[in-house]
């Protein structure tokens, strides 16, 4: 008899939020999952108003008093920038704001001085972290932006409670960017589409079979999706981003919302997805991979995988996929 499971959605961190357990436990359980992500989102979105880490930004210049979690939180995130080479910077609000990415209508690209003067704010090595007193303190100017991870962070939260109440099989979908699997040995596995991020044109593959190349032909096949491939998770994260669905539209051009702290201007690469054993991390790599080069994409893959299970891929603004080295054994082509 095929397994029964229920599943629940809730709108939190302007995304729609699943949770997927089996049937065997009652519809009130959902009320004490979801406030473990609600928990998150009041204290540590920079979004809501009165968390910490709103706290932070308002109070720029001043030190401010914040919880352990905070810190710690902070401290992880410091580390993995240093590791992807400054491409990930969570003082990036300023360029974001700059860019127009929170204005109804932009109209204009930022005058390359302005874009000079602003990234001048960005730099994540001016966060103070006073551990003794429990303090926090940025630059007057900067501003902290949680929306590359917060996310994340909630639904590894979340896993760690499923796993502390015995729940051993469970999906966690936050918005199709984040997604969490469970597993044991009755569901060892999940499958997860990995959708071309420009549908209508067509996937190039290799003798083999695997994708290489999103060319500028236009799709002609018979199936309704022209998907890139499947891939299969267990007890593992699955976090991506594109620059096709988050953009602004100046004098009729796109630009995508991943901007690179480094040269101040949105990131021309499509897509990137990363596996890793934790959706936190995972989100601030594929963040901070998405600005790079696919040369110094595998090495900060190999450079990682040396302390952490890590696999992913990029596709580069050319429409080239690139694969880390171990990538194509979590393919299902």
């Amino acid at each position: 008899m095929e397994k029964l499971y229920k599943v629940q959605t809730r709108f939190l961190f302007h995304s729609n939020i699943k949770i997927k357990i089996p049937d065997k436990y009652e519809d009130n359980i959902f009320d004490e999952l979801f406030s473990v992500l609600e928990k998150v989102n009041k204290n540590y979105n920079s979004y809501s108003q009165g968390s910490f880490v709103d706290r932070i930004n308002k109070n720029a210049g001043n030190f401010v008093k914040v919880d352990d979690e905070t810190i710690k939180m902070l401290e992880k995130i410091i580390y993995f920038s240093d590791i992807l080479r400054g491409e990930y910077d969570i003082t990036i609000m300023p360029l974001i704001r700059l860019w127009g990415f929170y204005k109804e209508n932009p109209e204009t690209v930022p005058d390359k001085k302005e874009i000079e003067k602003i990234k001048q704010l960005v730099n994540y090595k001016k966060i103070e972290i006073d551990k003794i007193n429990n303090k926090v303190k940025i630059e007057a100017g900067q501003e902290i932006v949680t929306g590359s991870f917060i996310k994340s962070y909630a639904i590894d939260s979340l896993g760690k409670k499923m796993r502390e109440k015995g729940i051993t099989d469970a999906v966690i979908n936050a918005g199709g960017s984040s997604i969490l699997s469970i597993n044991d040995k009755e569901n060892q596995s999940l499958g997860i589409i990995v959708e071309n991020p420009e549908n209508e044109k067509e996937i190039e593959k290799d003798k083999n079979g695997y994708p290489v190349k999103i060319t500028d032909r236009k799709y002609k096949g018979k199936d309704e999706y022209n998907d890139l491939f499947d891939i299969e998770i267990s007890n593992e994260a699955y976090s991506t981003s594109n620059q096709i669905n988050t953009y602004i539209e100046i004098n009729g051009e796109k630009y995508g919302h991943i901007i690179s702290p480094k040269t101040g201007y949105p990131s021309k690469n499509k897509q990137i997805g990363i596996i890793t054993e934790d959706a936190f991390i995972g989100d601030i790599i594929s963040t901070g991979l998405f600005n790079q080069t696919p040369e110094i994409f595998s090495e900060i893959i190999k450079e990682l995988s040396k302390e952490m299970k890590i696999e992913g891929y990029l596709i580069t603004f050319d429409g080239k996929i690139h694969y880390s080295e171990k990538f194509l054994n979590y393919m299902d082509i």
